[in-house]
Parts: C-alpha cells; sequence; structure tokens
C-alpha cells in the first residue's frame, strides 16, 4: 500500500496536465500513487490521461464539481495520507518528502502545507496572484482562530491525514470554490496543522480560474460562515486556546458576512452581521462605522 495517494481532479486542463504530472513523477519521495478522476473533460484531457498507462489510476465521470470528484478521489485512494494537486497546478521535486517527514514524526498533526509561488499559463513565475496579497500561511500549531478569519491554505500544497479527512465526512459538495477552506476549518478544530515555508508548490493563475468567478464564491462564503462558524459559536469558544482571541475573530468573521450581504444587496442582513460583529468586539471600529453610517 503506498504511504501517499496524490489526488487529481481533471477538469478540461489539457495543456496543464503534462506539468502537473511530471511535477509528481519528479518527486524525491517515491512511495505514492496518483489518482485522477476526470470531471467531464471535453478537451481531449480523457485521452492523454488514458496513454499515461500504469503511471496514474483513472476514473471518469459525467461533469459533478471539483468537490465532488475531489470526494471521488478520496474513497479511491489506498494511502494514509491524501495530497491534492489541481490538474493546473504542479510541486516542486522535495514537496511531498518535505510534508511527509513532518506527519510521520508529529502524530499531532493533521494537515501540513506549503510555501509556494504565483506561475502563468506558461508555468513562468509571476508576481500577480488571485488572493490580493501575499501566499497564505499559517504558524505550525493550533491554528482554528486564523482558518475563521479566511482560508491561510492553497489547496494544491496539502498533505492530510485520511484519519482527519474522513473524520470530516469529506468536502462539502454543496460548495463551488471554497470547499477547501470549508475542510480546513473543521480539520483545525481536532488536529495542529504545519507549515513548510519553503516554496514547494506552484499555483497556476490563467482566465479559466474558477475563484474569478466571484458570486458563486461569495455564497460559499455565506454558507461557510453561517453554519460552520457562528452556528458553532459554542463549540469554537470551548476549543479556544485563548477566549478573547477567539471572540476577536467571531467577531471579524461577522464583519466579513456583513460585507458579503452588502454585495449582494441584501441591506438588512448586512446591517444585522455588523451588529453581532460589536457585541463581539465592542472595539471594532470598522463594524460600528458600517452599521451606524451605511454599508
Amino acid at each position: 500500500m503506498p504511504s501517499v495517494s496524490v489526488l487529481i481532479p481533471s477538469y478540461n486542463h489539457l495543456r496543464f496536465l503534462p506539468a502537473c504530472l511530471e511535477s509528481v513523477w519528479g518527486q524525491t519521495f517515491s512511495d505514492y500513487e496518483i489518482v485522477v478522476v476526470d470531471d467531464g473533460s471535453a478537451d481531449g484531457s480523457v485521452e492523454y490521461l488514458r496513454a499515461c498507462g500504469d503511471r496514474i489510476r483513472l476514473s471518469e465521470q459525467e461533469n459533478q464539481g471539483t468537490y465532488a470528484t475531489l470526494n471521488r478521489c478520496a474513497r479511491e485512494a489506498k494511502g494514509d495520507y491524501l495530497a491534492i494537486l489541481n490538474s493546473d497546478d504542479l510541486w516542486m521535486p522535495n514537496k511531498l518528502a518535505a510534508q511527509v517527514a513532518i506527519l510521520n514524526s508529529k502524530p499531532e498533526v493533521g494537515l501540513v502545507h506549503t510555501g509556494g509561488i504565483f506561475v502563468d499559463s506558461e508555468g513562468r513565475e509571476t508576481k500577480e496572484n488571485p488572493f490580493g496579497f501575499a501566499w497564505p500561511s499559517t504558524e505550525s500549531g493550533r491554528v482554528l482562530e486564523a482558518m475563521i478569519l479566511h482560508n491561510h491554505v492553497v489547496a494544491s500544497s496539502v498533505l492530510l491525514r485520511r484519519d482527519a479527512f474522513e473524520r470530516e465526512g469529506g468536502f462539502d459538495e454543496r460548495l463551488y470554490g471554497s470547499g477547501d477552506w470549508d475542510m480546513w476549518l473543521r480539520v483545525s478544530k481536532h488536529w495542529e496543522f504545519a507549515y513548510v515555508a519553503e516554496r514547494l508548490t506552484g499555483y497556476r493563475i490563467h482566465e479559466e480560474m474558477a475563484s474569478a468567478k466571484k458570486q458563486p464564491v461569495v455564497l460559499d462564503e455565506i454558507l461557510i460562515r453561517t453554519e460552520r462558524i457562528h452556528a458553532c459559536e459554542d463549540e469554537l469558544l470551548r476549543l479556544a486556546a485563548d477566549q478573547t482571541r477567539m471572540m476577536r475573530a467571531l467577531a471579524h468573521s461577522w464583519a466579513c458576512l456583513g460585507t458579503e450581504y452588502a454585495q449582494l444587496g441584501r441591506t438588512a442582513d448586512a446591517r444585522r452581521a455588523y451588529f453581532e460583529s460589536v457585541k463581539r468586539n465592542p472595539l471594532r471600529l470598522k463594524s460600528w462605522v458600517r452599521m451606524v453610517i451605511g454599508l
């Protein structure tokens, strides 16, 4: 049985698949399998993947979306550790070796992610990025409060214990583009995270990126904040190492929710969210301003 299952959800990325797979085949760590599920590609991806033969384990399905595809990858995987690699991204050669060493030596760690670079459609490093800020990272350790603020983990940089994944029941298939944040948030309630600062993952920026579609992502974030965070505040406060820090994180999350409602024109919901924000942190001036003066 392989130690690591590399999960690749494939959808219409024929021009990027060779570099993606070559970056796995070039790993210094060799005890892995590659599990690819093609999600109804129509660009020749399936024919290319079939030609890879037994270097990968390929399944095909009609289009179901990213998180249904990742869940199927995980069901078919055999490894104790699950590595996610989107079919337009790539890895540096030492990526798996660095992460496996941490999971093997630290049973309290459920997820390891890495630093990385942004690359363009030709694979060249670029200073542009889809986040509006530098490559996201977290300190190693308990990161629940940080994960409540926003997603600090790039999916293709992750190596995750199967036990942690299965405890959470897989990815939420209702979500369009934020199911990874939802998963990391749930995992962070029970496990420590580890961060390898070395730039070991390449995140590709191109015109077809799902994260460029704004409204579905806003709806995702509203669902996550309402169901995973604010419906569970009592639990989150019990789990918090520092309740003051947790209350600040919850206040921030309510403010984010207010902004997301405002983007959809839901003014009454937005004002209510800002009110909940200042209840949890009366010193949060921005929430007061948006609640009292305007959105």
